[in-house]
């Protein structure tokens, strides 16, 4: 397999399987307004925060999400695809056009995640243990935890027992987390940014302790289920600088707390006829150079700022830890 095409493979497996999962913890409950959307106060505290964002996150055990699209760099056209998830780390996306069929297959349990593509040039069917992929030569390519991964969606909840700094209010009004997570490279600054009336997801960001950003999810147009009374965002934009990868998800139509299809089938790796399997997790698998790092990322001039949450947030000098107030994102 050609190393480029193989980078970008694994890549997509990577950013994928962490999409649309979530944890569970235990946390108070607030009050719902009609809507069925609990409000943050004008000016919240952090448990506030907490408690707004995990009164709608906490109840998502799973969802479906039949009709959905996905495109990413250096794919040559959109994919319809469907969509499966269970807490935890159960996931399962199909992807196709209607003129080729089947090109993609991805998923996860809780064992172990894999990857299909029908037009990779070496034909495999891709899979690693969860377990083994900290220690893993794919982690030379892309060396963002899948954990942080699962949390793109915005559906995650926020634990409690965390030590968050802030909330702090950004310019469009939208309130800002943060916490100092330490990962196999070493410590990694975490920014959520929450909607300042309903306390949903945003966006996430994650920094390495360089100040570089290496992974961001842009999370919009949040839909209501009347059904289960909770939320979800329809779509998310997921951005890796150092792999220079980027993709697009719009859910669609999405069934909060329900599953179409044979959980069985759904959480099992398939099988491809003339696909071998190879296991990501092979320590002697012979993998291309890491991608270059991406240079820190800089506040642009206020001129040419983007909108907020397109643009990844403004990070602090290389090596200094972001000060809670005064190192806020620009938006």
């Amino acid at each position: 397999m050609h190393g480029h095409s193989r980078e970008r493979s694994i890549a997509l497996l990577l950013v994928t399987v962490g999409l649309v999962a979530a944890s569970g913890a235990s946390c108070p409950r607030s009050v719902y307004q009609a809507t069925g959307h609990p409000v943050l106060s004008a000016e919240p505290t952090l448990e506030e925060v907490i408690q707004v964002v995990n009164q709608n996150n906490l109840q998502i055990e799973r969802f479906s999400a039949p009709s959905a699209e996905i495109s990413a760099s250096d794919m040559p056209a959109s994919l319809r695809a469907s969509v499966a998830y269970e807490r935890d780390r159960r996931l399962r996306v199909r992807a196709g056009t209607l003129v080729t069929g089947p090109e993609l297959d991805l998923g996860s349990n809780d064992e172990l995640f894999w990857i299909w593509f029908r037009r990779n040039p070496q034909q495999a069917l891709y899979y690693c243990r969860h377990d083994r992929y900290a220690t893993s030569p794919i982690r030379q390519m892309l060396p963002i935890d899948p954990d942080w991964l699962i949390e793109a969606m915005g559906i995650n909840p926020l634990d409690p027992e965390v030590p968050y700094e802030g909330p702090f209010r950004l310019k469009n009004g939208a309130w800002e987390i943060r916490t100092v997570r330490q990962t196999a490279d070493g410590p990694a600054t975490k920014i959520t940014v929450v909607d300042e009336v309903r306390g949903l997801i945003r966006g996430q960001y994650l920094f390495d302790g360089q100040g570089r950003l290496a992974a961001s999810a842009a999370i919009s147009e949040h839909r209501y289920d009347p059904v289960s009374g909770l939320s979800m965002a329809r779509k998310v934009e997921i951005r890796c600088p150092a792999a220079k990868f980027t993709m697009q998800v719009d859910l669609g139509n999405v069934r909060i707390n329900r599953l179409a299809g044979d959980p069985r089938e759904l959480w099992s790796m398939p099988r491809y006829d003339d696909y071998p399997l190879v296991d990501l997790g092979n320590p002697n698998l012979q993998l291309p150079p890491p991608a270059a790092q991406a240079p820190a990322l800089q506040a642009p001039p206020p001129a040419t700022r983007q909108p907020a949450l397109v643009r990844p947030p403004s990070m602090p000098v290389q090596g200094r830890r972001p000060q809670p107030g005064r190192d806020r994102p620009a938006y």
